[in-house]
Parts: structure tokens; sequence; C-alpha cells
């Protein structure tokens, strides 16, 4: 059986009151894991079992960040799907796009994790290292200054 995670990229407006034009007007929040080889990601987690898919991504974003749905804007028409090994046994992870409301709201970190930052995207490709990771980073970018205008922001609520 496929085991499978979800979560969101969370990011948030370096400079509010400007609208955003290039790859550094954005800053992504990754979060460095407690365990295995400490690695960064955007917060996410296991689905449980009935829970919906976007459930989780709540869930998994408020445990891991201490960023509760009120506190940020999932963003319409985003959805990245990954899909590779863990341990030899396939694994898929979806993501949506959510944009935090209050370039101020602080993030508070479960056990999982050990560290967090707030990165322009290339430097929140570089630490996340994988390949699947960079290039869903890569498209939340894009979508961001190309499609996001265009789709709005919906409350962050489970269905």
């Amino acid at each position: 059986m496929a085991l499978r995670a979800c979560g969101l990229i969370i990011v948030r407006k370096c400079n509010p009151r400007i609208p955003p034009t290039k790859a550094n007007d954005f800053e992504f929040l990754l979060l460095q894991t407690s365990y295995g080889i400490n690695h960064w990601t955007p917060p996410k987690g296991h689905v449980d079992p009935g829970e919906e898919d976007i459930t989780t991504a709540l869930r998994e974003t408020e445990e891991e960040a201490g960023l509760h749905a009120s506190q940020f804007s999932l963003l319409e028409g985003f959805r990245k799907e990954l899909n590779y090994n863990v341990r030899k046994k396939p694994k898929t992870v979806i993501y949506w796009l959510a944009e935090l409301k209050d370039f101020n709201t602080p993030v508070t970190l479960s056990s999982e994790h050990q560290d967090f930052r707030w990165l322009p995207l290339q430097e929140a490709c570089d630490y996340v290292g994988y390949q699947e990771m960079q290039d869903a980073l890569q498209e939340a970018n894009q979508f961001l200054l190309t499609d996001y205008p265009s789709h709005g922001a919906r409350e962050a609520r489970p269905p």
C-alpha cells in the first residue's frame, strides 16, 4: 500500500503593499525535521483513515507550524502531487498553496521539527535539496506571479 501525505506550501509577500512581479517577492516557509537527516520541507503529514486530503494539510500545518487556517488563505487553482519512493515503498504527497495573511504571524514548531526559515525561492530550493520539491516550489512561485492574480484566494476551511 502506498504511503499518502498532504501539506501546504505556505508563502508570504515580502512587501504586501507592492504587487509581486519577480521570484524574490515571496518567501516560502520551510521546517527542518528533528529526525532522520534533518531535511527541510513545507508542513505535511500522513492522512488519517477516513480523513479528506485537504483536512490533513490543514491539520498538519497547525500541528507542525502552529498556523491555524484562519491565518492564511488557500490560493485557488494550485495543487501539486509528488510521487516518489521512501524506503522502497511508493509515497504520494499532495500540496496546496497558501498565503499568510499577516507577514508577522509567528510560527510555533512541534517536537517533529527543530527549526524553520522563511526563504526566497532560490534559497528555499537549495534547502529542500530534492528535485521534486524544488520543482514544486518553482511551480508555486510561477503560479503566484502569473495565475494567482486571476484566481484569487479563499478561506482555508476543511470540507
